[in-house]
């Protein structure tokens, strides 16, 4: 199994491929309440050059809410990760699965949460 829903756009910018995935989040209910610029971390701290590369941070309050009520410690996992990074073959966009990073936690009814998301970021994914 995968950890990743991922998909690579070849013909637009980073910053293109941010603006419609910070839409396509917002249009399954998700907020960004992280952003790590990993390029610019990396320079600044070990001064090493890496390609365009950033983190940003989902979350559907509702889903976390949910998740929270069957899996009280779940926010040591949350918010659920979407890289956009350049390749050779363009932005790939890359959602954490929240099924496979779950499959840790023995817990049925966060197993059907996380199906859910897992149906919400690949909406998202397709959609950017």
């Amino acid at each position: 199994m995968t950890y990743t829903i991922h998909r690579t756009i070849s013909d637009a910018t980073l910053d293109q491929v941010e603006e419609r995935t910070r839409a396509a989040l917002q249009s399954q209910g998700f907020g960004v309440l992280t952003e790590i610029d990993v390029k610019a971390t990396m320079k600044k701290k070990i001064d090493k050059d890496i390609r365009p590369y950033k983190i940003l941070g989902a979350c559907n309050p509702n889903m976390a809410y949910h998740a929270m009520g069957v899996e009280p410690r779940i926010g040591a996992m949350l918010p659920c990760n979407v890289i956009l990074r350049e390749t050779d073959e363009g932005i790939e966009v890359a959602a954490i699965d929240p099924v496979a990073s779950m499959m840790a936690i023995e817990n049925p009814q966060l197993a059907e949460v996380a199906g859910e998301v897992r149906e919400m970021m690949a909406k998202v994914v397709d959609a950017v």
